[in-house]
């Protein structure tokens, strides 16, 4: 039986970090709900508000707070690692941290795929998959998946980079830092060719062992971290050739995002520094028994709810048509006006969908005594490298050429959206197999 939010929340250790679970669910939320109001279909069909009106386009210093999610991160697989190991005596634990860390993720995001999949290939068997909203929506409805599959990289390097973090701390993350430096001089200086997907690792690990350092207490001056990173952030908008969104924005020539460039990473920089500073008084608010369960409740949902949250918004725009309400022009005040409506109706469907698939977000029962046998770290790195490929592709090749190999091209190579989801599919089966190479019975 599934233990309630009320029985996690009395549950909780004293020394848990509680403030970390709220950054989860407030990083999300904010995601969430920066899809639903940039999300701007016309006339002309879907585009994105920032586009319409650039002027916007500074919230996003604000407002994206991926980092903040992937630092949340660090965080957490700092601490679960270092427990597997600390009960693991001295048996290799690299498989077992991975199945630990990607059931959870891993099972309702497959789900997702595959319920979508079927619903591509029947609205393309139909003939319409070329309509202004569905050829939007079966190109668009996976692309918020690059971050699953960057999350899933993060989680792989976890163990090296963490020896690293705990030989040379700081210098660990300056080393990833100037990485990105890097890349960047020889893209925009040097013109070198692919150069700039290197920094899918460099950057989002580098934020990630912000999370490291987190956990081992060493963050201590956040205020300075938050101003060099602004500083740096602005400087490098400001007399380099970095856009001022820190969003991809369309048929833009260089993006901060895709791949992420070191203005990003300073962005990033700054967001870490400034939810540290908040740390001490959202610890003592989270201290309350009432927000702490409601803390607890969301992130039970929270995966779930940005799985299906575009989905709802599509839906919506699609009543919205098939009733026959007209679709203003975005950004014109008929538009701003019917966006709250739009907003409250589509956190109600995405409020129903979760109810449907949250089972999928619930941790699994663990095996009794599963351990990991020979050969188990080898066939799980396999299978994690085969996921995240394999969600990458799918979030670049969306859904809409399910029957005519529609492509996109991955590291160099054309992959589609079939075989995109075979390998995230053969990459779970090989991670969830590392397990079974041996059994142990439970003593005692």
């Amino acid at each position: 039986m599934t233990a309630s939010a009320r029985d996690i929340a009395g549950a909780t250790p004293a020394g848990r970090d509680r403030y970390v679970d709220l950054l989860r669910v407030a990083s999300l939320g904010t995601v969430i709900g920066g899809h639903w109001l940039m999300a701007a279909v016309g006339t002309g069909g879907m585009g994105n508000l920032l586009a319409v009106v650039p002027r916007l386009q500074v919230l996003t210093w604000v407002l994206q707070v991926m980092p903040v999610f992937f630092f949340v991160g660090g965080f957490s697989h700092a601490l679960s690692y270092r427990s597997l190991v600390r009960r693991s005596d001295g048996r290799p634990v690299y498989a077992d941290f991975l199945r630990a860390r990607l059931r959870r993720l891993l099972r309702p995001t497959l789900v997702f795929v595959l319920v979508w999949a079927v619903l591509a290939l029947g609205v393309q068997l139909a003939g319409a998959g070329d309509g202004r909203l569905s050829g939007a929506a079966l190109r668009m409805v996976t692309q918020p998946l690059w971050f699953i599959g960057i999350y899933l990289a993060m989680v792989a390097f976890t163990p090296p980079l963490l020896k690293l973090h705990e030989r040379h701390g700081w210098a660990a993350f300056a080393g990833l830092f100037g990485a990105a430096a890097v890349v960047d001089v020889l893209r925009f200086a040097l013109g070198v060719p692919y150069v700039e997907f290197l920094n899918f690792g460099f950057v989002w690990l580098a934020v990630h062992q912000l999370g490291f350092l987190r956990a081992d207490g060493r963050i201590r001056r956040p205020a300075l971290l938050a101003a060099a990173g602004l500083a740096g952030a602005a400087l490098l908008v400001a007399y380099g050739p970095y856009p001022l969104s820190m969003v991809g924005m369309p048929g833009e020539k260089v993006s901060n995002m895709a791949p992420p460039t070191l203005a990003l990473l300073c962005h990033g920089l700054w967001l870490v520094g400034a939810v540290q500073l908040l740390a001490r008084p959202a610890t003592a608010w989270l201290a309350r028994p009432r927000v702490w369960r409601g803390v607890v409740a969301a992130n039970g949902i929270a995966m779930t709810a940005f799985l299906w949250h575009l989905t709802a918004m599509l839906a919506v725009y699609g009543v919205q048509l098939a009733v026959g309400i007209a679709l203003p022009e975005p950004a014109t005040a008929a538009w701003w006006a019917q966006v709250p409506v739009r907003i409250v109706l589509a956190a109600g469907l995405t409020a129903l969908l979760v109810a449907c698939f949250r089972r999928f977000e619930a941790p699994p029962g663990k095996a009794a005594g599963a351990a990991a046998g020979p050969g188990s770290g080898p066939r799980a790195a396999a299978g994690i490298t085969l996921c995240l490929l394999g969600i990458l592709g799918l979030s670049m090749t969306g859904l809409g050429g399910l029957l005519d190999g529609h492509s996109a091209t991955l590291i160099a190579v054309p992959v589609t959206a079939p075989a995109a989801i075979a390998m995230a599919l053969g990459g779970w089966l090989l991670v969830e197999r590392s397990g079974t190479a041996r059994r142990v019975r439970l003593r005692g």
